[in-house]
């Protein structure tokens, strides 16, 4: 079992997932102190000063905080869309360099038999 777990964790894929939830933690981390400490008081000021964090409507006992809810919607927004541009980004750079790719050299040899090849098709 040992063994079985050991070649499972040190598969090129699960260590390369391991290191993507690391740095999409903290990525996350980044873009919530962003849309916090940044975003949400210029957005308060545009609409006089308002703290939407605070925001919530009293239905009974209970307290409705959608001010919270309203930056956790745009916090994963700009989330959103940060990795949108990221595999963006990617996927052209990786358009790039598959257009690189050379087709494979042919030797002499397999040029013959293709011409051979293509001789006994014809006939």
């Amino acid at each position: 079992m040992w063994s079985e777990f050991k070649k499972f964790a040190l598969k090129g894929n699960v260590i390369d997932l391991a290191v993507g939830v690391v740095i999409g933690a903290a990525f996350g981390k980044i873009v919530t102190s962003l849309v916090n400490d940044l975003i949400m008081p210029l957005v308060g000021l545009l609409l006089g000063g308002v703290d939407l964090t605070k925001l919530a409507v009293k239905v009974g006992e209970a307290e409705l905080k959608y001010g919270s809810f309203l930056q956790t919607v745009i916090d994963f927004a700009i989330v959103a869309f940060s990795i949108f541009m990221f595999v963006r980004f990617f996927n052209r750079f990786k358009k790039k360099e598959e257009a690189v790719v050379v087709a494979p050299k042919v030797d002499k040899q397999e040029e013959l038999l293709t011409e051979i090849r293509d001789l006994l098709k014809n006939k």
